[in-house]
């Protein structure tokens, strides 16, 4: 996993360095000059233009121009308050101002084509948060240092930092990072095998959700977790013509207190996965009270069964977007991590919030962040897939943690460049994905 701190954790790391400012300045500034190299494709007749603030980010910066001119660069060092167009350059080094900026910045105008190194981040963009400060100026690589940021991670700041490159500074070191992108070897890491002696109730799942007019959500999650579990149960309250994969088991659940009937019989079962297209959540008190790993969805995320949720005991997952967040009690601060860390505290749930970047948090305050997904998945459904995936890994016996973070990366690579993509296609690209996360 890689990394990440806050602006206020890398103050600390940079305060509790033995070396002295001006040697981590100067190596900070060759990386940065080493990667102005290799996107300018060489130095000769190369002419750059370096905004340089005033704070160590501007250092930085300085660095690196003293450094290209030693190579034959042709250098000029500007303020950042110099507005004027920066044309006939090949490349404009953005060292501004750095994660600490708390107040609007409009970067100087750059010519068409000009290709643009932010150092650390691109000046204007809240470190903490992603937000913009003013007009930051999108950058088409930024080098950061020793560790991610958030607001690398967190849109708009994801779509304006370009490719990021962590570069690593000798004398700065990251101890008991709470935080970390998750990385496809931990995915593989975290997707439980199957032995020799292995059958289909060793990792059942139920499903308990629908109503008349949304059997497609518990058939969409049903078609996901297929893939991973071995036994799928639909119960659909009320209904006995319940629509699922062929692959998938059907139950009747009585259309008055069928709550109870569905917490039954979970003896077999690894895990359950309650609230797809759910019409009646109040029903699922009896439910949260199973002895079984149990995973909440759309329509159980209200906010009558929080204090039920608070009194599990057994592993709990919840998947919320922004609405059922708030919904839940989330705090609607632009710091999503820790809002995110304090609902799952709060509920003492792992908390997966969906979202351009997914953030995950456990109740003892770990966070991963999954990075891999696009606008693609921005389709009716594919919140369901989800849900069908995580369930499937808790029921196979992944801890609750560790199958929210693997999950959602699967779910996002199987969705990965796939124009046109509807959720009910993602299921049948998740066997590749696995594949891939085993080779």
């Amino acid at each position: 996993m890689i990394p990440v701190v806050t602006p206020d954790e890398m103050r600390a790391v940079d305060a509790a360095a033995l070396e002295p400012v001006d040697v981590l300045v100067d190596r900070a500034g060759r990386a940065v000059a080493r990667a102005a190299v290799r996107m300018l494709g060489g130095v000769y007749g190369r002419r750059v233009v370096v905004v340089a603030g005033p704070g160590n980010n501007g250092a930085d910066g300085r660095v690196a121009a003293t450094v290209l001119e030693r190579r034959g660069v042709r250098v000029q060092v500007v303020s950042p308050d110099e507005l004027d167009v920066l044309v006939g350059i090949d490349l404009v080094i953005d060292a501004a101002y750095g994660t600490g900026l708390s107040r609007p910045y409009e970067f100087p105008e750059v010519a068409p084509g000009v290709p643009v190194l932010a150092v650390d981040i691109p000046s204007g963009v809240d470190g903490l948060t992603g937000e913009s400060l003013g007009r930051p100026r999108r950058a088409d690589e930024t080098v950061t240092f020793v560790a991610l940021k958030p607001g690398l991670l967190h849109e708009p700041g994801r779509s304006l930092c370009g490719r990021v490159r962590v570069v690593s500074i000798a004398g700065l070191e990251v101890e008991e990072v709470s935080t970390h992108v998750v990385e496809r070897s931990d995915a593989a890491a975290w997707v439980p095998g199957r032995g020799a002696d292995h059958h289909k109730w060793k990792t059942a799942l139920r499903i308990v959700g629908g109503s008349a007019a949304m059997t497609g959500a518990v058939e969409l999650a049903a078609s996901a977790a297929s893939r991973i579990a071995g036994y799928v149960e639909v119960a659909v309250p009320g209904r006995e013509g319940v629509a699922r994969p062929m692959e998938a088991v059907g139950r009747w659940l009585p259309a008055a207190a069928w709550g109870s009937t569905a917490a039954a019989d979970l003896d077999r079962f690894g895990a359950v996965l309650a609230g797809p297209g759910l019409r009646d959540p109040g029903e699922l008190v009896p439910l949260l009270g199973c002895a079984r790993p149990l995973l909440l969805d759309a329509s159980a995320l209200v906010p009558e069964l929080a204090e039920a949720i608070r009194a599990r005991s057994h592993p709990t997952i919840i998947t919320p977007h922004d609405g059922e967040f708030a919904r839940l009690g989330g705090s609607a601060t632009a710091d999503r991590i820790s809002a995110t860390c304090d609902l799952a505290a709060d509920l003492g749930v792992v908390v997966l919030r969906k979202g351009p970047t997914t953030t995950i948090a456990s109740p003892q305050g770990a966070v991963r962040m999954v990075t891999n997904g696009g606008p693609e998945l921005a389709s009716a459904g594919t919140g369901d897939v989800l849900a069908g995936l995580v369930a499937g890994l808790m029921a196979s016996g992944a801890d609750a943690f560790d199958a929210a973070a693997a999950g959602a990366w699967i779910h996002a690579a199987a969705a990965s460049g796939r124009t046109g993509m509807v959720a009910s296609d993602l299921p049948a690209a998740v066997p590749a994905v696995l594949e891939w996360l085993r080779g």
